[in-house]
């Protein structure tokens, strides 16, 4: 079993049955391709359309520092 502070692995980063649902799209002045300098975990929270929240901003540093930028393409199409 994970740590209250470390996240869960049998649960998904980004859980539609769990997180509000979204009020819109990410704008795009919001958005980077990652072109421009290193994925941070609030871009990869960010491309998932949730809200940044500290624990989501966990989970992503998490996955970053597990997966490196490849990290993104878990959620991309």
């Amino acid at each position: 079993m994970a740590h209250a502070s470390e996240p869960d692995p049998e649960q998904p980063f980004m859980d539609e049955a769990t997180d509000p649902p979204i009020d819109g799209p990410t704008p795009d002045r919001l958005l980077r391709t990652g072109a421009e300098g290193p994925v941070d975990p609030e871009d990869l929270v960010r491309l998932t359309g949730k809200d940044v929240t500290p624990e989501r901003l966990e989970q992503a540093k998490r996955l970053l520092e597990e997966h490196g930028p490849a990290a993104v393409e878990r959620y991309l199409p």
